[in-house]
């Protein structure tokens, strides 16, 4: 048909007013059966489908999904929030089970089916977390980091069992000394959170737009086995730049602890090697010059991502640390700041929380509600953090090794692992009843078991309202990446060709700027911050490519008609990937009190 006839065949479709039924009917054919074509399915289905296009579109599924039931909706919630969750733990190197992963599951549908308005007890029931769904929802996402029986806390002990000796000789090989070792742990700390059953709490959780995780920050504490080295905490929080920062024109530099920022308040690869570059590599030269001791110093690391496996970004004037890791899954048994070190900063946190609103109470005619709500802000939360570091005691950071070595531990009234009774003179034996005294003074309701709730609140468990929070801060793209089980690789990348090419520019422009520009501590900081937050993704997707040749090449999928349409993607391996900038000698900001 000429185009024409063509145009005039279909010329009345230019005016909407005069469309005919018959020619709609023939639009719709030609559609659904195009459809119909292409995905092998009847045209009475693909009718179906369409009209009910609209509820599809708004539904967010795991992959494999094939039914959408009366209670799967509130399940599909479930299953995104154990994916954050599960998320969470891996970035803690912590390892979970097939009954840990279920319980989890239901706690979080019986939470949600609560907070449903109209909801019933019967409904808590309808979800049972079985081992059928578990299975399914294992196969969909693609998980395969899940303990499937339940030696997992017995394989720890062993574990650590086997550590404890080879850690030892290592020791006792090297000739390091108790001042020369040291251990940093990280926890969450909710800077602005009292007891459940305290008027004030009660009153932001009924509050609309409530969010506890705004009050979270992650720290990172450091000190070694002698306890008279504490080391400026790494700092993590959702806020670059709080408001109170700009109001009292704080230097985040000159702050009592190293201040980073991301959405989830995490610590992160990049901060934790600046923050060994920048704070701990110089605070340890700097103490090991004052004692007179010989400059070499072991940091002792659990198993957990933000950790490097090999810690190759070590400054030059920082090679005289050696990074020792723990086995996987026996931080629990062996790391020493999780040996009641980290509980007993935060009950001193909490101790010098409350005795802060005291002192203004009665200096001030402010209520305790008016300061709480109006005038304490994380800026008094770090002079508070500051005071509850210095006030753990050398005994305390000492004693914590016993499990480890307890060679090095100064006073062994202890015998294999487990936590051996504090003297009657220490002083963490009172510290709890000083604070359910204070407590009392401010009139709060509060008990010992109170005080030891609020402290394990402290720790990094996310609750179901944190959880669904972390879910509305993803974006569309994170939570498909979440359901799908991988991460998907753009259509839209750039060519194997042009990828290779910026690498092999950026390399050409590092070197540059490190020999010519006169600012060698910003030259690095920035190629190195570009190089980790840009280009990784781009090294990746390289990788991916090669890998995915190699499978075509070993199936015999290459097709030779590629080769003359597009360029074949040949190995990586000859190119310079950009490497990270070797730092010269810099000085730190000396910590002080904000």
């Amino acid at each position: 048909m000429s185009p024409k006839k063509l145009l005039d065949k279909y010329s009345v479709v230019k005016r909407k007013d005069t469309i005919t039924v018959d020619l709609k009917k023939e639009i719709i054919e030609k559609h659904v059966t195009d459809l119909t074509r292409e995905y092998g399915r009847s045209s009475s289905t693909v009718c179906t489908i369409l009209k009910r296009k609209e509820e599809f579109k708004k539904l967010e599924v795991a992959q494999g999904i094939t039914k959408v039931t009366k209670k799967r909706p509130k399940i599909l919630d479930v299953e995104k929030l154990l994916l954050i969750w599960m998320n969470e733990r891996q970035l803690h190197g912590d390892s979970v089970s097939e009954a840990i992963v279920c319980a989890k599951a239901k706690l979080l549908y019986v939470n949600l089916v609560r907070n449903t308005p109209g909801a019933s007890s019967e409904d808590e029931e309808i979800f049972k977390a079985s081992r059928g769904w578990f299975e399914k929802f294992r196969k969909r996402n693609g998980i395969h980091s899940v303990v499937r029986h339940g030696e997992a806390a017995s394989s720890d002990k062993v574990a650590a069992e086997k550590f404890v000796p080879v850690f030892q000789e290592f020791v006792a090989k090297e000739e390091f000394l108790p001042q020369q070792v040291f251990n940093c742990g990280k926890t969450g700390l909710y800077w602005k959170r009292m007891t459940k059953r305290t008027y004030i709490t009660q009153e932001e959780q009924s509050l609309p737009g409530h969010k506890p995780m705004k009050d979270r920050v992650t720290l990172v504490l450091c000190a070694n086995a002698s306890g008279d080295c504490k080391v400026k905490p790494l700092l993590v929080s959702h806020s670059e730049n709080p408001r109170v920062f700009k109001a009292c024109k704080v230097h985040k530099t000159r702050l009592n602890v190293m201040w980073r920022s991301n959405k989830k308040s995490r610590v992160t690869r990049i901060f934790f090697s600046e923050w060994v570059n920048d704070v701990f590599g110089p605070s340890v030269r700097k103490y090991l010059e004052e004692k007179q001791l010989p400059l070499k110093a072991l940091l002792v690391l659990d198993n957990t991502p933000a950790h490097p496996p090999q810690m190759q970004d070590l400054f030059p004037e920082n090679q005289f640390i050696t990074i020792k890791f723990l086995p996987p899954n026996t931080t629990p048994l062996l790391q020493p700041m999780d040996q009641k070190v980290i509980a007993n900063f935060k009950k001193l946190y909490t101790k010098a929380l409350l005795e802060r609103c005291v002192d203004v109470i009665e200096a001030t005619e402010l209520t305790l509600k008016e300061f709480w709500k109006d005038h304490f802000n994380i800026l008094g939360a770090l002079r508070l953090i500051d005071k509850a570091w210095e006030g753990v005691t050398w005994r305390t950071l000492n004693s914590a090794w016993r499990n480890l070595w307890p060679m090095g531990v100064h006073e062994r009234y202890f015998e294999g692992f487990g936590h051996a009774p504090a003297p009657v003179d220490d002083p963490e034996v009172h510290l709890v009843d000083d604070i359910v005294a204070l407590g009392q003074t401010l009139g709060l309701e509060l008990d010992a078991a109170d005080v030891q709730e609020l402290v394990e609140e402290h720790s990094d468990e996310l609750t179901t309202e944190e959880l669904l929070e972390l879910l509305e801060e993803l974006s569309q793209e994170e939570v498909q990446e979440l359901l799908s089980g991988k991460e998907e690789v753009r259509d839209d990348a750039a060519p194997s060709r042009e990828i290779r090419e910026v690498l092999v520019m950026f390399e050409k422009i590092t070197a540059f700027l490190e020999k010519h520009h006169p600012d060698k501590a910003v030259t690095i900081r920035s190629v190195n911050m570009f190089n980790d937050n840009l280009l990784f993704r781009f090294r990746d997707i390289l990788k991916r490519r090669q890998k995915q040749l190699s499978i075509d090449r070993f199936f015999g999928k290459v097709k030779k008609s590629r080769a003359s349409d597009s360029e074949p993607q040949p190995s990586h391996s000859g190119v310079k990937f950009p490497r990270r900038a070797s730092p010269p000698d810099s000085e730190v900001d000396s910590p002080s009190t904000p």
